[in-house]
């Protein structure tokens, strides 16, 4: 969501300028995704339970994004029933709402799992967007898919924002920029093909093959299409799952670390190796999509722009063949500047 909302990347060769946003202020209580995280931005996470943040101490800022854990909610046996959690993990989505109630930001963008919209009976979901209402946002949400704006995955995500001012919510447009699809093929190395670690062993794939037919096992790719989605756990993916898989020469293969990063959209130039592949595989399978990021960015920043009365947008120098469909997006003049 960072690399997204701030932009200044490029990937298959379209260019994603710098957004009026900065980083002020980032937190993740794992350590190798901060790893990661401090190699790729100016503005250093700190490694920290967000239960631990005290909003006094932080700076101030203009919108706040994050995702949270969906598996922790229930419905408790309540009078009215409230949103209640499993286990910690669903204290979390609470700790946003607090921060909201206490800082105010202008604006707040959360991302989550499709399935966050039936999750208990669909009770859950409501409750959910009452919370964050009753911080004191105006709150509409939004069931994206990824390669509906050029990202080669089928990746569906609930994405979540509240405005706390009406103006900045009836200036905000949100559609999905359709640019030329992007498909798996665009971000396979051939090389890779190469790397007998990547392949399933020959017992790995006579079990998969012996339950195939009626399970709807090894789920090879199809490289003109975008992916199916990817997951966290992509270093144990298995043929007997719906973990995408690669079939060549008659054999199955893994995607290599750099080839999910890329099915994530991020650039070549986003430095993953200081960690194990493991952990590797872990932090790209959680990410969101930066190029699906940028857009949802791209449209907040046009509302800001409205709202605040700064200078037209300019158009976004998309390749030839976006401008010929027709495509145009938007991004604020430089002067104006975000915390986020």
């Amino acid at each position: 969501m960072d690399l997204g909302i701030i932009g200044g990347f490029s990937f298959l060769d379209c260019n994603y300028p710098r957004t009026a946003f900065d980083i002020v202020y980032a937190v993740d209580n794992d350590a190798y995704c901060t790893k990661i995280y401090n190699a790729n931005f100016d503005h250093k996470c700190e490694i920290k339970d967000v239960r631990d943040i005290e909003p006094s101490h932080m700076p101030d800022f203009d919108i706040l994004i994050g995702g949270f854990p969906c598996q922790s909610f229930s419905i408790s046996a309540q009078n009215p029933p409230r949103l209640g959690y499993k286990d910690e993990r669903g204290m979390l989505f609470f700790e946003m709402v607090k921060l909201l109630k206490e800082k105010q930001p202008r604006a707040f963008i959360a991302e989550n799992v499709k399935g966050l919209l039936s999750a208990n009976n669909k009770q859950a979901f409501p409750m959910i967007l009452k919370e964050f209402s009753e911080a004191g946002y105006y709150v509409q949400y939004f069931l994206v898919n990824a390669s509906k704006f050029g990202v080669p995955q089928k990746r569906e995500r609930v994405i979540i924002i509240g405005f706390r001012d009406e103006a900045d919510k009836d200036n905000f447009a949100f559609s999905h920029f359709i640019p030329k699809a992007s498909v798996l093929g665009d971000v396979i190395d051939k090389n890779e093909d190469l790397n007998e670690a990547l392949f399933f062993s020959e017992k790995a794939v006579a079990g998969m093959l012996a339950v195939r037919e009626k399970m709807n096992k090894g789920r090879a790719q199809d490289l003109t299409q975008p992916c199916n989605t990817i997951s966290a756990h992509l270093a144990k993916v298995s043929l007997n799952s719906t973990d995408p898989v690669l079939m060549v020469g008659g054999r199955y293969r893994r995607f290599s670390c750099r080839e999910a990063a890329r099915i994530q959209s991020f650039p070549d130039s986003f430095v993953l190796d200081l960690v194990s592949a493991g952990r590797q595989y872990k932090a790209i399978g959680n990410a969101v999509p930066p190029v699906m990021m940028w857009h949802i960015a791209n449209s907040l920043q046009c509302a800001f722009d409205k709202t605040d009365g700064q200078r037209p947008t300019r158009v976004i120098p998309y390749p030839s063949d976006y401008r010929q469909a027709g495509i145009q997006g938007y991004l604020f003049e430089e002067e104006a500047s975000y915390g986020v």
